[in-house]
């Protein structure tokens, strides 16, 4: 599986998708900078997590003028599998290759602790290597992570069934007390209508190895391997 991994100026979770990627597939991704034009031939291309350009203006929003963006909307038109984590899920949602938005915090908070999900939707290429209705642990780190969309957007959503991931309770019921962050419908992932690009705000690079406390994001690089194959 050959991958790139998009680096904006303060992005700081590119090491650990690298880390995540090489452990699963044995192949270490290529760092392609912002200030690029082109993307090389890949299966995959990444957009870690941190806070590009400060999280300046809003998030996400300067990142989504950098140069190497026309390159992305022309790879993820083309079907290759685009994967956005947490600043990277922003930042899709600022390109339009996601729909909705991502702004602040349903407290105001910034939160970093582990949460837990639900597997909605596990026929997708991110989630293929998971249980339907399977409860997962991955960690959160982010001061905008509440996602919105109006309420037609909201539904197109639904009923194209874009929705891989929801916050849940520990006993994986979806509901207010499981939602860190006040996402509607708990959304914490979702792909774009084509189903070849996804954002996720929580972080599964950091549980992919016991030795990090679990292997809970491991499957989504395993569903990532699967589908390159």
């Amino acid at each position: 599986m050959k991958t790139a991994i998009l680096v904006f100026p303060g992005t700081n979770r590119e090491r650990d998708a690298a880390d995540a990627i090489e452990s699963v597939s044995g192949i270490k991704p290529v760092i392609v900078w912002h200030q690029e034009t082109e993307i090389p031939d890949v299966d995959l291309i990444i957009l870690p997590g941190g806070f590009s350009f400060g999280d300046y203006l809003r998030v996400g929003a300067i990142a989504a003028r950098s140069p190497i963006i026309d390159a992305l909307h022309r790879k993820a038109d083309t079907g290759v599998t685009v994967l956005g984590i947490c600043n990277g899920f922003q930042i899709l949602t600022e390109t339009g290759l996601l729909p909705g938005s991502l702004i602040r915090n349903r407290d105001l908070d910034f939160i970093c602790r582990d949460i837990n999900l639900r597997v909605v939707n596990n026929s997708t290429r991110f989630s293929q290597s998971y249980a339907l209705d399977q409860i997962i642990r991955f960690p959160v780190a982010h001061h905008d992570g509440n996602y919105f969309a109006d309420a037609e957007t909201l539904r197109m959503v639904e009923d194209n069934d874009q929705v891989v991931f929801r916050y849940c309770d520990p006993a994986g019921e979806i509901n207010a007390t499981g939602n860190p962050n006040g996402s509607v419908n708990n959304i914490a992932g979702m792909t774009n209508k084509a189903g070849n690009v996804m954002g996720l705000m929580p972080h599964p690079e950091n549980l992919i190895d016991q030795l990090l406390g679990g292997i809970d994001g491991r499957a989504l690089f395993e569903s990532l391997l699967g589908r390159a194959a």
